[in-house]
């Protein structure tokens, strides 16, 4: 391990020695899509951004950030026009700061100009610098109508998005409320995208050395794992935290870690066998394109290629496929255009 390697190493298991008290649970065990788009149809293609851990801020700070590259990767994602953006968290450096969101608003703006839906996660950093961060948090992502936690429907695509900053427990609101969804997805659903901020796996360095996943994070996924078998939909779980990028399959459901927004890099130097990602290359700052078409979905991880270089650009580092259980599939072409209640 080199030195550099190693006092990076000792940064990241710094950020994990304390955390920030949950605030209270909101909510019911609500079956129904908390939010639906009905401008995705059922079988509609889907092009959608996956990403997160940007930490936007005064592009004066460079310690915790690396400003060049983020507002690249905005730029970028912009220029890819997606439909929809998911946010793995800490988006912004202090969620409590409204310069920081500001910031946000200023580096993100190709996104708005070209109507993509921004559906995002709360990260650990969100709830930094007072009590006012949910309300900012709120004000940027007014799409969510003010849930922090939720399911968006868009057509073929159910998105839950899960709060970090809340109990996850099998009793708790937020717990219950997953549960229900699950137990309730639409028929018409065939791909089911799931928004955690900490990891529900993760190498064994984190495993060791920071204890991820958390309890959290591993009450939820036994959640889903206990549903597995009746739920009709393919699962895949984008996660961040880790500013890196990480990929496991387990009992069928895909498991990413995207934390390479633009925060300060952090090295895996220990990948277990279990992440199907094995490039050594360091930094990796990235994003994800994923396309859904055809009961088909296909991401592709973009790595920026030299962070230090005078032009910036992109190469793909990773891409996995997944296709919809042919039953859906053949449901939802009989029921087009209609929502159907998964049976218990």
């Amino acid at each position: 391990m080199t030195r550099v390697g190693l006092a990076l190493l000792l940064a990241f298991f710094s950020r994990f020695a304390s955390s920030t008290p949950p605030p209270p649970a909101q909510g019911v065990a609500d079956s129904h899509p908390t939010l639906v788009f009905p401008k995705f149809a059922p079988g509609q293609p889907l092009h959608l951004v996956a990403y997160g851990d940007t930490r936007f801020t005064d592009p004066s700070i460079t310690g915790v950030t690396n400003p060049r590259v983020r507002q690249w990767l905005a730029q970028q994602i912009g220029e890819q026009h997606p439909q929809a953006i998911l946010l793995t968290g800490d988006t912004p450096f202090h969620g409590g700061n409204a310069a920081d969101w500001s910031v946000f608003q200023h580096e993100t703006e190709s996104w708005r100009t070209s109507g993509a839906l921004q559906l995002p996660t709360t990260g650990n950093h969100e709830s930094l610098g007072g009590p006012i961060w949910i309300e900012n948090y709120f004000q940027n992502f007014p799409e969510i109508e003010r849930h922090r936690y939720y399911s968006a429907l868009l057509g073929s695509l159910e998105v839950i998005s899960l709060d970090c900053t809340q109990p996850s427990g099998a009793s708790s609101g937020q717990g219950r409320w997953f549960a229900a969804q699950l137990d309730h997805l639409p028929a018409q659903v065939e791909f089911l995208m799931i928004l955690y901020h900490v990891p529900w796996m993760a190498d064994r360095q984190s495993e060791v050395f920071v204890g991820l996943p958390t309890k959290e994070a591993l009450a939820l996924r036994e959640i889903l794992e206990a549903r597995l078998p009746r739920i009709h939909a393919r699962v895949i779980v984008f996660n961040g935290h880790i500013h890196n990028y990480e990929r496991f399959e387990r009992r069928g459901v895909e498991y990413v870690v995207t934390g390479g927004g633009g925060a300060i890099p952090y090295p895996v130097l220990i990948r277990g066998g279990g992440d199907l990602y094995r490039d050594t290359g360091y930094p990796v700052y990235h994003y994800l394109v994923v396309d859904i078409a055809n009961h088909k979905l296909h991401a592709v991880m973009w790595k920026v290629k030299d962070p230090e270089a005078s032009s910036l650009e992109a190469e793909v580092k990773d891409e996995f496929a997944v296709e919809a259980d042919a039953r859906v599939a053949n449901r939802a072409a009989q029921k087009h255009g209609k929502v159907h209640s998964h049976p218990d």
